[in-house]
C-alpha cells in the first residue's frame, strides 16, 4: 500500500499481526481515485483484541470493491496462507486478486513456481506478481485495481491526501514500529503507544513537542523496552523520532513513557481507552 500510494502511511514490521487498524491510503489520478484499505490479517483469535480485529477485517472485506490476497514470492505456501484463501473464498461477490510480492527477493524460477502454486489455492480474478522495493509491475496492479472499481464521484478531495489517518495515531504507529524492530518474540501484541500530547512549543514553530505513552502487559515486558540502562528505550526514541519528523516534516522533541496496562488485550475498558473502539 506505501509503494502505491506514494508516502508511507502504514508501519511495517516482520512481526505477525503488525496492522490493528484498517488504514486508508488515496491514490489519486486522472481516471480513478482508488482507496487501498490495509487490513489487520485474518486468523484465529485468542484474545478480546484478536476478536475485534477479526470482525473489523470481516466487515471490511464486505464493504469493498475488490480484495488483494498478499503472497511473498520468496516464501513457499503454508497452512496460513491455505486458510486465508479459504476464507476470501467466502466472498463470492467481490473479485478477489492474488498479489505476488517481494518478487525482488526471489529468482524468476522461484517467481513463476510461486505464481503456479498460487494459482491452485484459489480461483482468483487476477494473480499479479510485483515488488513494492523496485516498483515491479505497480503501475499494472493499479490498473488491474481501477478495472474493477465501479463508476461514481471521488470518495475526497483532489487535494493530493494521501490517507484519512489523523497525524497522532500516524505518530504513535511510528512509534510502535520502532519498538517492534527490536523486541522478543513474545512482545510485539502486547506493544500499544498512544499519543498524549502533541503540539508545537511555545515561541518555537520549528520544533514538535509530542509526549507518548507505550503500554505493555507485565512489568518484565517493561523492562525488556527500557533495556539495560535505557539502552533500547533511547534506540526506540531516536529512530522513531527520525520517522516523526520525515512526517511531520519538523524538528521534533519526543517525550516516550512506559506503563504497564495488565491484560489490556483482554480487558474492554482498557481497549476503548487505548482508541480500539470508537
Amino acid at each position: 500500500m506505501n509503494a502505491l500510494v506514494g508516502a508511507k502511511v502504514a508501519i511495517t514490521s516482520s512481526r505477525p499481526q503488525t496492522t490493528r487498524r484498517a488504514i486508508r491510503g488515496i491514490v489519486h489520478r486522472p481516471d480513478a481515485q482508488l482507496i487501498i484499505i490495509d487490513t489487520p490479517g485474518l486468523h484465529r483469535p485468542r484474545t478480546l483484541l484478536g476478536e475485534h480485529l477479526d470482525s473489523l477485517v470481516r466487515s471490511t472485506l464486505a464493504e469493498v470493491d475488490v480484495i488483494g490476497f498478499c503472497v511473498p514470492a520468496s516464501e513457499r505456501i503454508g497452512p496460513g496462507d491455505q486458510y486465508l484463501a479459504g476464507e476470501l473464498a467466502g466472498q463470492p461477490a467481490t473479485p478477489v486478486i492474488a498479489v505476488v510480492t517481494k518478487t525482488d527477493q526471489a529468482s524468476r524460477q522461484q517467481v513463476a513456481a510461486q505464481l503456479a502454486a498460487v494459482g491452485q489455492l484459489g480461483g482468483w480474478t487476477d494473480v499479479v506478481p510485483v515488488s513494492a522495493v523496485s516498483g515491479f509491475q505497480l503501475d499494472v496492479l493499479a490498473d488491474v485495481l481501477v478495472g474493477h472499481l465501479p463508476q461514481g464521484r471521488p470518495l475526497y478531495p483532489a487535494d493530493g491526501r494521501q490517507t484519512d489517518e489523523p497525524e497522532q495515531r500516524l505518530v504513535a504507529e511510528l512509534i510502535r514500529e520502532a519498538i517492534l524492530e527490536g523486541v522478543r518474540d513474545e512482545l510485539p501484541h502486547s506493544i500499544a503507544v498512544v499519543v498524549e500530547e502533541m503540539s508545537p512549543r511555545e515561541g518555537r514553530e520549528d520544533l514538535m513537542d509530542v509526549h507518548a505513552l507505550m503500554y505493555v502487559e507485565r512489568p518484565s515486558q517493561k523492562a525488556i523496552v527500557i533495556g539495560a540502562k535505557g539502552a533500547r528505550l533511547r534506540e526506540v526514541g531516536s529512530r522513531a523520532r527520525h520517522q516523526i519528523e520525515a512526517l511531520l516534516g519538523t524538528r521534533v522533541y519526543l517525550d516516550l513513557r512506559i506503563k504497564v496496562a495488565k491484560d489490556w488485550q483482554r480487558d474492554p475498558k482498557q481497549l476503548r481507552r487505548l482508541g480500539f473502539y470508537d
